[in-house]
């Protein structure tokens, strides 16, 4: 724990704590939060293995306004596609709302298990929905590696009455499966099991739920305080619309106070249309009123992350949705490459199954083309052992981007497990 002197610029007192998963760590920081919530201090967590002095100084630095009245916590965000993360004030009253309105959509308050870092959003709203219903957070430590077996030992221990909830990754959703019966059948308590920070393949989610787990599928980023739409409908409270572009907006009383870092990014994220405040997302959508006369949001992919190949432009998201009904595909992040014929070539940047051979490249281009159309279907495959990520559950599509394009272009020799294969059966260029 490392505490340092109020600066002019935040009140209360700023207190650094790590997260994780340990459960030390984990015990400090729901002391710290509890502080926090009350008004009592600015929580600032942090990965485990930081200094606390040296991430307040950092803080400090970068910080270019003053911290509005009312933030609890300040986190960064994952720059999974930008490279950067900003510094985002989450207020408190917006952290213990989206608390409320998990439990008014689910099945009312009651005891969460912690599998994933309590410094990132969904980890630190499991600490928060814990404090709103006073119950103790159940904590799997996943420092060295992700066991489903730990996960469903610790699970067997949540038989107190209350509803027990779990929050994970899909990668994690999916070792679970993997994992067989053992490691499925305690998880079958939950009253729900939210699955957020990447998309989910649609088979994984069919497969889990023909194992009978109550998977609710979360949409939300940390300047809404985690997940705020469930299954493709806005928590109780909070609004969406279509902007420009069909990038999705979000209001309600979830939102952050906005970004401490960059006033230009500040004001372009956070507007106020009249009375209500909304969030610009980075994400196109598409709203849909269901049978049940409830907003549907299907995500697109982001703004920033199409494709322009031959004049036709490429969602990612629509194509990995697509690929990952092959058996053989565990992650895939779909990244354009620049390529002299096409302006950027779709590439498919492939970590296989467990215990799965690499799919072919003719395969996931006889996936996509019916669908989506031939300009969508992949002209390159890399291979690799996993994708590179940056934040639980969130691929670092600059890092694949780079790796694709290294590799393809003769630019970087191919690393160790990493095999490419093109469309037609031209060779990967050799360094």
């Amino acid at each position: 724990m490392s505490q340092a002197p109020a600066s002019p610029q935040s009140s209360p007192q700023p207190l650094a704590l790590p997260g994780g998963t340990g459960p030390g760590a984990v015990a400090a920081l729901l002391a710290g939060l509890r502080q926090a919530l009350a008004g009592d201090a600015l929580l600032v967590p942090h990965a485990p293995g930081r200094d606390g002095a040296e991430v307040l100084g950092e803080l400090r630095a970068r910080v270019h306004r003053p911290v509005p009245p009312g933030t609890a916590v300040v986190l960064q965000t994952s720059g999974s596609t930008t490279g950067q993360g900003h510094l985002v004030a989450l207020p408190g009253a917006a952290l213990a709302a989206s608390a409320r309105a998990t439990y008014e959509r689910l099945a009312g308050p009651g005891r969460w298990l912690l599998a994933v870092p309590a410094h990132h959003v969904a980890g630190l709203q499991v600490l928060v929905r814990s404090l709103v219903a006073g119950t103790s957070p159940v904590v799997v430590d996943t420092a060295h590696g992700f066991a489903p077996d730990a996960l469903a030992a610790a699970a067997t221990t949540m038989d107190d009455g209350a509803p027990a909830y779990l929050s994970l990754v899909p990668t994690q959703l999916v070792r679970v499966l993997e994992a067989g019966e053992e490691a499925v059948a305690p998880l079958r308590r939950f009253a729900a099991i939210l699955v957020g920070g990447a998309a989910s393949g649609r088979r994984t989610l069919e497969q889990a739920r023909a194992a009978g787990l109550r998977v609710v599928t979360t949409y939300g980023m940390t300047e809404t305080g985690g997940g705020c739409v469930y299954d493709g409908v806005p928590l109780p409270g909070v609004r969406l619309r279509l902007g420009a572009e069909d990038r999705v907006e979000i209001a309600g009383p979830v939102l952050a106070a906005g970004y401490l870092d960059d006033d230009a990014a500040d004001a372009a994220a956070f507007r106020t249309d009249g009375t209500q405040r909304w969030l610009r997302t980075s994400d196109r959508g598409r709203l849909d009123t269901g049978a049940d006369g409830a907003t549907h949001l299907t995500v697109l992919g982001r703004v920033d992350d199409l494709i322009n190949t031959g004049g036709v432009k490429v969602a990612p998201l629509s194509v990995e949705r697509l690929l990952r009904e092959h058996e053989a595909v565990g992650e895939v992040a779909v990244v354009g490459v620049p390529d002299g014929q096409w302006g950027q070539l779709v590439t498919a940047v492939v970590a296989p199954a467990t215990g799965r051979r690499a799919p072919a490249l003719a395969a996931l281009r006889d996936l996509v083309r019916p669908r989506l159309g031939g300009a969508h279907a992949p002209r390159a495959l890399v291979v690799v052992p996993h994708l590179p990520e940056r934040g639980p559950g969130k691929v670092d599509r600059l890092a694949a981007a780079r790796l694709a394009a290294g590799v393809l272009t003769g630019a970087e020799a191919t690393p160790p497990g990493v095999a490419v294969e093109r469309h037609g059966g031209a060779p990967a260029p050799t360094r």
